[in-house]
């Protein structure tokens, strides 16, 4: 495939029969990249047991076939991957909870089959989308449509979803408004992808009955208010109406009259498509009350010539840029709805200028450039990757030398929460085997150059854990000069890379420790060269896995260490690797290594460490030793 082309699972939280915004959204962008080369796997709940079974087997499948999940070229396969149960509940069907074999097949589908990027579409928990995105493998794109009750649902568990989004490599949001609302509770950078609208056939005559439609995209009470706006409208006024459900037609929700049962409709798919209907509409009306807006549903009107009439929600008020592309009225607000139709019904000139002004702004949405808009993201976050060969040049070099055991991360009793003395440290790194030894004592390298020094037969690295200002710790392999604590992340690694040093970030997503945030990492990624995924002192194993993780989609060269605070420590984690000479051989033997685990009680070691570092003497001052 080639290098700007990518494999790409787009997940939807929305049971793919349902017909939601989202899912629209994701098939015809997901028809415009695999036009373009792409590969992509639509990834979605269903209530059809028959497309479960299918989603299983294929899945099944990839165990010998990893490409069995890619469909022919130019078309996305979709894998349903369980059964939806609503959560909450809702008209248009919410983000879904989910049993657990969703989850297992998620898991096991991101596990066997490669992708670039894995692109979730309102992760909120729970849903397929946030398990989608907590066993991600690859690069992860987030796109936030109209999430307005669900951000504000999410905030009894902030944290939680704080470190969910935290795995995103790129954001998005349909709308200014979603973005701004997303930005203000999970910080972070949107950038704004609107929806596309299919070009629609206007089959509407000029004279006769105005048509008005209305889709139920959004939840029932919009229905209820539009009916009972029809029934304020004058009886001589020249109209007619059309309720079309995605679903299936629909009865009356309300009690009609029987000359307004006359003039509405209810109509289904099989009466006819959303752009039929459209085709034939001179008025579009969207009258959610917030619960459940439904704004692609104006952009499609604006794209197809009707003159949308919505109520005033922020989303609607974007689409219509204030007024300016069709009418508003306060939510709820049913005379005023009747009035604004009434106002387009008698007042050609005025519909007929608002369609004008609809159908220019309509050119503007179209799903050419919201794939142009995503391709683009794609590129940009693909770039930060890191170049996988290296320099194969020096590996063969390499080639030839003994393999020797390295732990890259150790500390002696020149930090403060360490009470090794370096005659101890060498003596039992020997007896443990190891060949090198990176020194890392916290913002300090006189505990390292004191160690190059007395080696014997043990190969030292020079090298400092230094925290930065607010951004965590970062290590610098290969320097000679004390870096000072509290510059910030990327000065920090500039004065690595005065000195020739190499940027080796540690534990990166303990949150016991101080670590930077994922953002930060994703600003200076490209600058790292390296990052521990095996630490045997952290609290969880899943840090460690959200580590190799990162660097596994990155490209990033994987490193190891025993945070060795006690000298017991030393060994508990080792790297074989072909020996070298210098940063440059270093790196390259390192892509190449091996990271051989031995289990140790992280409690004995941290209760050794809280004995020494308690009842050793006063530390002697650094620049007297």
């Amino acid at each position: 495939m080639p290098p700007d082309r990518f494999a790409i699972a787009q997940v939807t939280p929305y049971a793919w029969e349902q017909h939601h915004e989202v899912n629209a959204f994701v098939e015809r962008v997901s028809d415009e990249l695999c036009r373009r080369g792409h590969r992509v796997v639509v990834v979605a709940p269903s209530d059809s047991r028959e497309l479960i079974r299918d989603g299983r087997q294929t899945v099944k499948k990839l165990a010998d076939d990893p490409e069995a999940v890619f469909a022919e070229e130019g078309c996305a396969q979709v894998i349903a991957v369980g059964q939806s149960l609503p959560f909450p509940p809702t008209r248009k069907g919410a983000a879904v909870s989910l049993p657990l074999d969703v989850s297992r097949t998620i898991e096991e589908l991101l596990e066997r089959a490669t992708f670039d990027f894995v692109h979730v579409h309102e992760p909120f928990a729970p849903s397929a989308s946030s398990v989608a995105l907590r066993h991600s493998r690859a690069l992860n794109v987030g796109t936030f449509h109209a999430p307005a009750e669900r951000v504000l649902s999410t905030q009894f568990a902030r944290r939680l979803v704080e470190l969910l989004f935290g795995r995103l490599d790129g954001r998005t949001a349909s709308f200014d408004v979603t973005r701004d609302l997303l930005a203000r509770f999970f910080p972070g950078e949107y950038e704004v992808i609107a929806p596309g609208a299919d070009v629609v056939e206007r089959d509407r005559p000029r004279d006769g009955d105005v048509e008005i439609l209305f889709c139920l995209e959004e939840e029932r009470a919009a229905l209820r208010l539009f009916l009972r706006a029809l029934r304020k409208l004058p009886t001589d006024l020249p109209w007619r109406a059309t309720v079309w459900s995605r679903v299936q037609a629909l009865e009356p929700t309300v009690p009609l009259s029987r000359a307004l049962r006359e003039r509405v409709r209810f109509c289904g798919p099989g009466d006819g498509s959303e752009a039929h209907f459209l085709g034939g509409a001179h008025i579009a009306v969207a009258a959610s009350s917030g619960v459940s807006p439904a704004p692609q549903h104006l952009i499609r009107a604006l794209a197809g010539g009707a003159v949308p009439v919505a109520a005033r929600l922020p989303v609607y008020e974007e689409a219509l840029a204030d007024g300016e592309r069709g009418l508003l009225f306060e939510p709820r607000d049913s005379q005023t709805l009747a009035s604004q139709i009434e106002r387009l019904v008698r007042n050609r000139g005025l519909r007929e200028r608002l369609q004008a002004s609809g159908r220019e702004a309509g050119r503007e949405f179209t799903w050419s450039a919201t794939a142009d808009a995503l391709e683009d993201v794609y590129r940009r976050v693909a770039a930060r990757r890191h170049d996988a060969d290296g320099k194969p040049a020096v590996r063969k070099r390499l080639g030839s030398r003994d393999f020797i055991h390295v732990d890259l991360h150790m500390h002696t009793d020149h930090s403060p929460d360490c009470a090794t003395p370096v005659d101890t440290l060498l003596e039992t790194a020997k007896r443990a085997g190891l060949g090198a030894i990176a020194v890392t004592d916290h913002n300090e390298v006189s505990g390292a150059l004191e160690a190059r020094e007395r080696a014997d037969g043990i190969k030292v690295i020079v090298a400092e854990e230094v925290k930065t200002a607010d951004q965590g710790e970062v290590i610098g392999l290969f320097i000679e000069e004390k870096i000072p604590r509290g510059l910030t992340l990327d000065e920090t690694i500039a004065e690595i890379r005065r000195q020739g040093g190499l940027v080796y970030v540690p534990h990166p997503f303990d949150r016991m420790h101080s670590v930077p945030d994922y953002e930060h990492l994703l600003t200076v990624v490209e600058d790292i060269d390296a990052i521990e995924v095996f630490n045997p002192r952290v609290a969880f194993s899943a840090f460690n896995e959200e580590a190799a993780r990162f660097a596994a989609k990155y490209r990033i060269v994987a490193g190891a260490g025993s945070d060795s605070h006690v000298a017991q420590g030393l060994g508990s984690v080792k790297i074989k690797m072909r020996d070298f000479d210098g940063p440059e051989e270093f790196l390259e033997s390192l892509r190449d290594a091996d990271i051989v685990r031995k289990k140790q009680s992280l409690l004995y070691v941290q209760a050794l460490k809280f004995i020494q570092t308690k009842t050793r003497q006063p530390a002697r001052k650094r620049g007297n030793k």
